[in-house]
């Protein structure tokens, strides 16, 4: 797989993680489980590439690890809003 459709399925998987927290900000359940494919299949082919295919996702991927880090915060102020 080419580092540019893995770069493609980055950015799907950030836009994603960018719509569930504008969902759960508007008190709207939201579906993980698009996320969970997108994300599984992004790290699994990552792992697959030479370390110099795939060095320059880094910064996407960094990228989409604080989105996610974002996300999983909203969740749990959502479940918890005083703790």
């Amino acid at each position: 797989m080419s580092a540019a459709v893995v770069r493609e399925e980055l950015e799907k998987a950030v836009s994603l993680v960018t719509a569930a927290r504008r969902l759960l900000a508007t008190g709207t359940m939201v579906d993980l489980s698009a996320l969970e494919g997108k994300v599984r299949f992004v790290c699994s082919t990552i792992e697959e590439m030479d370390r110099d295919e795939g060095l320059p996702l880094k910064p996407a991927m960094e990228n989409l690890i604080a989105g996610l880090d974002r996300l999983a915060a909203a969740i749990r102020e959502r479940q918890d809003p005083a703790g």
